[in-house]
């Protein structure tokens, strides 16, 4: 046989050897930095429970008003806000409104720690060309990865539970906010910076009050994308104990229930339009105020 016939790589032996390595070092690790790992994670898994209970202890004729309030504040259209609540009255009616809330909980909190974490990033990569070269392959990485992959050593530091499906929706979600706030601030024109220099503004007054203005329509663009990828990812995080319309979704799948896996499925697609429709009628609204269209 030819060299050309078997392209080279490790003996069997070899790569056995690298995998036990491997796994034994991250499994030392785990050991001795796992309860420290966990502590650190105490505040939000704290907030989270007290968020879903504080959401599962409300009224639904409260949480009905709230949703109804959050999609006129975003759309102004009286169809969506008429739709967003009659898609709640629906999930309800079903059965499905615990898991709905405990659904709406992570991604609720998701989405704010991707904004927490992304916005910033964003801004440094639109500053540093350097820091750009740096986050823009982590970011790919983050974002084609398979989910299973970077669950493994997720869950063996944390374990099974909430933490560790809130960190998997995380890296899920936050390439998209990322990227937009960097293009956003990218965009912004020159002549408007140079205006900015001329009136003698710093480098903060012409962030905060001149280049996130302007770039407001894409990161809102982020933010809807963020959202619609953490829906993405309820399904898969419910495999690790996270409760939510995943579970019966995937109850549905190993037992082939077919009515429980559709409806549960719809209420998931009937969040991510109310979702995408609201931050989208948003988006479009601060785009028309940018270009100083008021109609």
């Amino acid at each position: 046989m030819s060299f050309f016939d078997k392209f080279p790589s490790m003996s069997r032996d070899e790569l056995l050897d690298f995998k036990k390595n491997v796994d034994s070092g991250f499994s030392e690790f785990t050991g001795e930095y796992g309860e420290a790992i966990e502590a650190f994670f105490d505040p939000l898994l704290w907030f989270l429970v007290w968020f879903e209970k504080l959401l599962l202890s409300t009224p639904w004729p409260i949480i009905l008003f709230i949703v109804g309030a959050l999609a006129w504040a975003g759309s102004r259209s009286i169809k969506i806000v008429i739709g967003a609540i009659l898609a709640f009255v629906a999930i309800g009616y079903f059965g499905m409104w615990v898991d709905t809330i405990s659904t709406l909980a992570i991604v609720s909190v998701a989405t704010l720690i991707c904004i927490a974490i992304g916005i910033p990033m964003g801004i440094l990569m639109a500053r540093s060309k350097y820091a750009q070269a740096l986050v823009t392959p982590l970011l790919d990485i983050m974002q084609t990865i398979p989910a299973f992959v970077y669950l493994i050593p997720v869950v063996m530091l944390l374990g099974i539970g909430k933490v560790p499906g809130l960190i998997a929706v995380c890296i899920y979600a936050l390439p998209p906010i990322v990227r937009l706030t960097n293009l956003g601030i990218r965009l912004v024109s020159k002549e408007a910076l140079e205006a900015a220099d001329a009136f003698g503004a710093s480098y903060r007054q012409r962030l905060f009050g001149v280049q996130i203005p302007l770039a407001l329509p894409n990161i809102f663009a982020g933010i809807n994308q963020t959202i619609m990828m953490a829906l993405s990812m309820v399904v898969i995080t419910s495999m690790i104990g996270v409760a939510g319309l995943g579970v019966p979704v995937l109850r549905s799948i190993s037992n082939q229930y077919l009515a429980l896996g559709l409806l549960n499925g719809l209420a998931i697609v009937a969040l991510a339009i109310i979702f995408d429709r609201v931050t989208q009628e948003y988006g479009k609204r601060l785009q028309k105020h940018r270009y100083g269209d008021h109609s």
